[in-house]
């Protein structure tokens, strides 16, 4: 509304108005440039999103989980409109789902039958007053649900005697449980591991869940449980550490986790070292498995401890506590038995960041020719380490030489302090170890299958924080190593704790515990 200072009303009260009026406009004219900013940032962000999809590496690229996050508003502002739609058009006519959320569902499922019936007078014909028989029927099947029922499980053991001695009483003996003497059933305190570890649940959520169902039940109480549970699965968990050990190729990589330190007043960073196998994408025998370590430090040392004794191939990124297990320096430790494998999807970061902030040229070329081995390897995957390998010699080999020729032209020619130089140079210095995969066909290009592995603990860290203690990390470490070793065989992880430990609390022998290993279990409890 332009101003003209020879109209403006000398009355107070149309004054007041007028400027209520620009009030008003001007906050409708502010709304407005808000919600245009708020679509244009999230078009914006989509459009990251999208470049991330198509050209960064392959654990970079967006998790169908959080891609879902970017569109969920969109879907249900869908949803609604179609909502509004069902419920204004005749019944006849509603929108009709497809087939593909009902096929999806497992023929496990128990299915409960409900009929409705038309009214019993309607059963008989108006015309002739006959009887009018089933002709035919609509049958829709849809998703319920029951709520979790808790419930109370009661133990009862007679004690028989003799009336005419009244001496030799019998009773069976109590079964050991996981909690000497506890509330918790074995299945509960499964369900309350599964809930910490496995789905993000803190402890005291767990607890406010309880009480949603009127038990009343402290937070300390769970940790409790969970202490338990964790000092009967930990020899469980030594023999897989041992299984992985003995492999001929393990991944490495680590990840942070805070850990409170009551001393200072706050917390320490520690880490959780994973060391993962997968030989699936060649067809190995051995079954995938992967082992957390907790350690309170990110040194060398700590990876030369949890590697003890293997002797193999390692494949890793360029941290160089791996790099110094190899080397021999004066003073310092013997190198392991060990070949470092290095991976191109760091490097090929790398490359992307540098091509997102600068669009580097040179970079574009460095994403375009790694993208032609990973093209060569979605082709070859699957297939015998023999044949991988054979297949490598012939295509992906001059691929890989014709790059460090490349690589080594480019860093010719730009700056020694530039960031492209920084990029060529970690290219060079790990040439070697990005190589290997060449020479073996039991090597990946890349250590997504140890990251895919850190994943479920960086999200359940998300909403825990941080451990409690040093043994918090230690129980973390167990109890992720066997859920995720699980989730890697196949096996839904509550029925596999859940048998576990009731299994191993039934004093099991020591000498059979390879038998409760997640690629044993379904076989010994099916045997």
């Amino acid at each position: 509304m332009p101003l003209d200072l020879d109209t403006l009303p000398t009355d107070a009260a149309d004054l007041r108005r007028l400027v209520l009026a620009l009030a008003e406009e001007r906050d409708a004219a502010t709304a407005e440039r808000d919600v245009e900013k708020d679509r244009a940032d999230r078009l914006e962000h989509l459009l990251a999103q999208l470049k991330r999809l198509m050209f960064g590496r392959r654990s970079e690229k967006l998790d169908p989980d959080q891609l879902a996050l970017s569109f969920e508003d969109l879907e249900q502002s869908i949803a609604a409109v179609h909502a509004e739609m069902d419920a204004a058009a005749p019944v006849e006519r509603r929108r009709r789902r497809t087939g593909d959320e009902r096929a999806s569902l497992p023929k496990t499922l128990p299915e409960i039958e409900r009929v409705i019936d038309v009214a019993p007078e309607d059963k008989v014909c108006p015309c002739c007053n006959g009887e009018r028989h089933v002709i035919g029927e609509d049958v829709s099947r849809r998703l319920d649900v029951v709520p979790v029922q808790y419930r109370i499980l009661v133990t009862r053991r007679p004690r028989y005697g003799c009336r005419a001695c009244e001496t030799g009483v019998v009773q069976a003996p109590a079964p050991e449980h996981v909690v000497a003497c506890g509330l918790p059933t074995e299945a509960l305190v499964a369900q309350v591991l599964i809930g910490k570890y496995a789905d993000g649940l803190p402890l005291y959520r767990q607890a406010r869940i309880l009480a949603r169902q009127g038990i009343e039940i402290d937070r300390s109480v769970l940790a409790g449980w969970v202490g338990h549970a964790c000092w009967w699965l930990k020899p469980l968990y030594d023999r897989l550490r041992l299984h992985l050990l003995s492999s001929a190729k393990l991944y490495a990589d680590e990840t942070r986790l805070p850990v409170l330190d009551p001393g200072r007043g706050r917390t320490k960073t520690a880490q959780l070292w994973a060391y993962a196998r997968d030989d699936r994408p060649w067809g190995g025998g051995d079954p995938p498995a992967v082992a957390y370590v907790y350690a309170v430090g990110r040194g060398a040392d700590h990876a030369r401890d949890h590697l003890g004794g293997f002797a193999g191939i390692l494949q890793v990124d360029g941290y160089g506590a791996y790099k110094s297990l190899v080397t021999a320096k004066a003073g310092a430790a013997l190198p392991l038995p060990i070949t470092l494998a290095f991976c191109w999807s760091h490097l090929r970061r790398k490359f992307y960041e540098l091509h997102v902030k600068q669009g580097s040229p040179v970079a574009e070329e460095a994403l375009r020719r790694i993208a032609e081995l990973y093209r060569i390897e979605s082709e070859i995957r699957g297939q015998a380490a023999e044949e991988r390998q054979a297949k490598r010699a012939a295509r992906t080999r001059p691929l890989v030489e014709s790059m460090r020729t490349w690589i080594d032209a480019q860093l010719a020619r730009v700056s020694g302090k530039a960031p492209l130089a920084e990029i060529l140079r970690y290219a060079v210095n790990h040439w070697d170890g990005l190589c290997v995969f060449l020479d073996d066909g039991r090597v990946e290009m890349d250590t997504n299958a140890v990251e895919r592995c850190i994943r479920p603990v960086t999200l359940v860290r998300k909403n825990s924080l941080f451990a409690g203690s040093d043994g918090g990390g230690d129980h973390w470490a167990i109890v992720a190593s066997l859920i995720e070793t699980a989730k890697l065989n196949d096996v839904e992880p509550f029925a596999y704790l859940k048998s576990v430990i009731e299994t191993i609390v039934t004093d099991f022998p020591a000498c059979r515990l390879d038998e409760l290993l997640p690629w044993n279990w379904e076989a010994a409890v099916n045997g």
